[in-house]
């Protein structure tokens, strides 16, 4: 690769970071996905690909092969009868290299 096409990672400051990736997200389909070595977590709307890799990869201290995104539509609600809407939110679907895991349990660093 030429120096013109080459990727380059974003540089965040732990601050962005910390913005950046909200909250895992721990439930039974997140759980199947943690068996194959992917990790789902809710993201800022804004986030991109390149910087949710760099967040995880800074913050959990492990190498993230692929980065897969979804904005989830918010829901329609009634409360008393009245219509609402649920605000919509962006998941990240985190594939890690062979061998590695991330425990949801710890605290951050």
């Amino acid at each position: 690769m030429s120096e013109t096409t080459a990727k380059k990672t974003p540089v965040l400051s732990r601050e962005k970071m910390y913005q950046t990736i909200l909250s895992p997200l721990v439930t039974e389909k997140a759980a199947v996905l943690g068996e194959k070595g992917q990790v789902s977590f809710r993201v800022a709307q804004d986030a991109t690909k390149p910087e949710i890799k760099a967040s995880i990869e800074a913050l959990f201290g492990v190498t993230v092969v692929s980065v897969n995104t979804l904005v989830v539509k918010g829901k329609t609600k009634r409360v008393r009868g009245r219509e609402g809407q649920r605000s919509d939110w962006k998941k990240a679907v985190v594939r890690l290299a062979e061998g590695q895991s991330i425990d949801l349990t710890t605290g951050l660093a």
